[in-house]
C-alpha cells in the first residue's frame, strides 16, 4: 500500500509540475519521497530557486510554509495538514514586538524565521539558526531585538559581543529546551568516543557541555567529517534518520529519544499525496504584510 501511495505522488509530482521540500525533522518516509530535504536556511534558498517548479508542496509547519509563499509569490505553496504549526511561532505577537520597537526606536529588529508572517513584516533581518550570529554581526550598534527564541537570542549575543533585547523573554522550542546537563553527562559515560553536538536553542547549560554546536544544516556537515566516526546528537529525533541515511557506516545517537516535535510528525505520505491531488492546503500571505516581510528575508538570503 504505502508503494503504490509512493507511485501515485511521483505521478502527481510529474502531472502538477510540483516539487517537495522537507525539513530535517521529517518522518524518514517523507523525507525519503522529498526532492530536497534541509533547514530552515537551505529551505529558504532553495524555495527562492524553484523556478522549474509550478508548485512547491512544503513538509514541515506553518511558518516555514509562509516563508516559501512569501519567497516565490507565483508559486502556489500547500502544506500537507495544515494543524502543523510551530508553538514558538506563536509565542511573539504583533503587538508585543511593535511596542518593543516603540521603547527603542534606533536599534535594529532581527527575526528568528521560526516566526509567523507578520511578525517577520515588523523585522529588519531574518535569521536561521544556521546564521543568526552572522546575521547579528552585520547590524550597526551595539544593540539589537530578537524574536522569538531567548536561547538563540543570547547565543548570537554571545558570538558577537553585541546586547540583545529579547522578546519574549521566554520563547522557546519544547524540544531543544528538553535536553538537560544529565543528559550530556550520561552520554559521556555511555559513549566515551563519542562527539556530541546540540542545537543553538538548547539552554546555555546544555551547549557549555557539548563538543558542538551547530544547526541541523551544521550537524549534517559535521557528520562527514572523516574524524568523526559516532556522534550524539541533540535536536529533534529525525536528523539522526537522516545522519545515518546519509553515513551508514558510522553511529548516531539521539541525545534523547523522546526529542519529538509533534507537529513536525503530522506530515503523513497519504496526506502528501492528497495535498498533491486536491492542492490543498494552500498557504496564502497578506500581500502587504509579505512585502514587508520580504524585505527582511531577502536581506538574509543575501548574506547567506
Amino acid at each position: 500500500m504505502i508503494d503504490n501511495i509512493i507511485e501515485e505522488i511521483e505521478e502527481l509530482k510529474k502531472e502538477k509540475n510540483a516539487i517537495i521540500l522537507a525539513h530535517n525533522y521529517q518522518p524518514k518516509e517523507i523525507q525519503e519521497i522529498a526532492d530536497f530535504v534541509g533547514d530552515s536556511l537551505e529551505l529558504c534558498i532553495k524555495a527562492s530557486q524553484v523556478d522549474e517548479a509550478d508548485i512547491i508542496v512544503f513538509c514541515g509547519v506553518n511558518f516555514m510554509a509562509e516563508t516559501a509563499a512569501i519567497i516565490s509569490p507565483e508559486k502556489k505553496v500547500l502544506l500537507p495538514d495544515n494543524r502543523a504549526n510551530c508553538q514558538m511561532a506563536d509565542m511573539v505577537s504583533l503587538d508585543e514586538l511593535i511596542q518593543k520597537k516603540k521603547e527603542n526606536p534606533d536599534t535594529p529588529v532581527v527575526l528568528y524565521v521560526n516566526s509567523r508572517a507578520e511578525t517577520k513584516s515588523e523585522a529588519d533581518i531574518v535569521c536561521t539558526s544556521a546564521n543568526a550570529g552572522n546575521v547579528v554581526a552585520s547590524l550597526d550598534g551595539d544593540e539589537f531585538i530578537f524574536a522569538p527564541d531567548y536561547n538563540l537570542g543570547t547565543y548570537s549575543a554571545k558570538q558577537t559581543g553585541k546586547t540583545p533585547i529579547i522578546v519574549p523573554e521566554d520563547g522557546h522550542c519544547y524540544v531543544h529546551t528538553m535536553f538537560k546537563p544529565e543528559d550530556i553527562k550520561q552520554a559521556r559515560e555511555d559513549y566515551p568516543n563519542a562527539k556530541i553536538v546540540v542545537h543553538p536553542e538548547c539552554n546555555q547549560d546544555v551547549k557549555d557541555l557539548a563538543d558542538y554546536v551547530e544547526s541541523t544544516g551544521g550537524m549534517v556537515r559535521l557528520a562527514k567529517d572523516p574524524e568523526i566516526q559516532q556522534l550524539v546528537v541533540g535536536t529533534e529525533i529525525d536528523l539522526s534518520t537522516r545522519l545515518k541515511r546519509e553515513n551508514p557506516d558510522k553511529e548516531f545517537i539521539p541525545l534523547r529519544r523522546d526529542a519529538f516535535c509533534l507537529t513536525m510528525k503530522i506530515i503523513t505520505l497519504q496526506k502528501v499525496r492528497d495535498a498533491l491531488k486536491e492542492e490543498k492546503y494552500q498557504v496564502e500571505v497578506d500581500e502587504k504584510i509579505a512585502q514587508k516581510a520580504r524585505v527582511g528575508i531577502q536581506r538574509m538570503l543575501d548574506l547567506s
